[in-house]
């Protein structure tokens, strides 16, 4: 029986976010034979793979607002650009990918992705089940949308997840970011920040006014979005397992990747038993 696991390249691990269209090949690659080996080791493992735009898509949506949808005239030139550069890391991805032996296939999110005021709700999901079934690793990334409303938006990586785990059902989503888990405060600001274990959605409001915000540019909303969009996921499907790692420290994707990691922080649908 196949085990399907999203695995998300986090913006900030896989680019510099602080410098444009900047990307880190050194990581992806080393992330990569990570897949192979985790994939090797339970071979009944079947992937998809998203990635963040980082400071790719993310430092040109900000300069044009394309986050906001439509404004004036120069609104639609800022959508074209930021698909272009979203476009442009995942080519480099895939390449990398392929080359260290993932059988890497890019899908586009904005080829038939559409939303209803910011909320994706529609995106073709047969290509992707079929490409799982063939053995092939479907790779989607943080994109541009069209919008009934808005005329256009951005989906990120996490939005997308959630949308996919309603009809593709896996068992794990592993977010590896630069940090290694969720933390009260930014720990690229303050090393003395206290990372939290484990989220659950009864202790999730408690928790998130402590949350950081991200380090960089990020127009998909930060760190305190993404948790929120993982606590309601395990609301909606009480058996699905979400971990936060850091992709910068080697094995932690290959242990989430299995379900052996015991670092990073863990978001569920209920505490462990005591």
């Amino acid at each position: 029986m196949t085990e399907l696991v999203f695995l998300k390249l986090g913006g900030s691990v896989i680019t510099d976010k602080e410098t444009p269209f900047t990307a880190r090949e050194d990581v992806v690659r080393r992330i990569a034979r990570e897949v192979v080996q985790a994939m090797q080791a339970c071979p009944t493992m079947r992937l998809v793979i998203g990635h963040g735009s980082g400071s790719f898509g993310h430092v040109v949506a900000h300069r044009y607002r394309t986050h906001e949808g439509w404004r004036d005239a120069k609104s639609w030139r800022g959508f074209a650009e930021t698909a272009h550069a979203a476009a442009q890391l995942n080519r480099l991805v895939v390449g990398w990918l392929l080359d260290e032996g993932v059988a890497a296939v890019s899908f586009q999110p904005s080829a038939s992705a559409l939303c209803q005021e910011g909320k994706l709700c529609m995106m073709a999901v047969q290509p992707i089940e079929r490409a799982l079934d063939a053995g092939l690793t479907p790779v989607i990334y943080g994109d541009v949308a069209l919008d009934a409303q808005r005329g256009f938006t951005i989906i990120s990586t996490e939005h997308i997840f959630a949308y996919l785990a309603g009809l593709l059902h896996p068992v794990r989503i592993v977010l590896a970011g630069m940090v290694d888990g969720v933390y009260e405060r930014d720990p690229m600001r303050d090393p003395s920040a206290r990372r939290i274990a484990w989220i659950t959605p009864a202790q999730w409001e408690t928790v998130r006014t402590a949350l950081g915000a991200s380090h960089a540019v990020d127009v998909t909303g930060g760190m305190v979005s993404k948790v929120q969009i993982m606590v309601e996921l395990v609301q909606a499907h009480p058996e699905l397992q979400v971990r936060i790692v850091s992709g910068a420290i080697a094995g932690r994707v290959h242990n989430a990747l299995l379900g052996t990691l015991t670092e990073g922080t863990r978001i569920d649908a209920c505490a462990p038993a005591v």
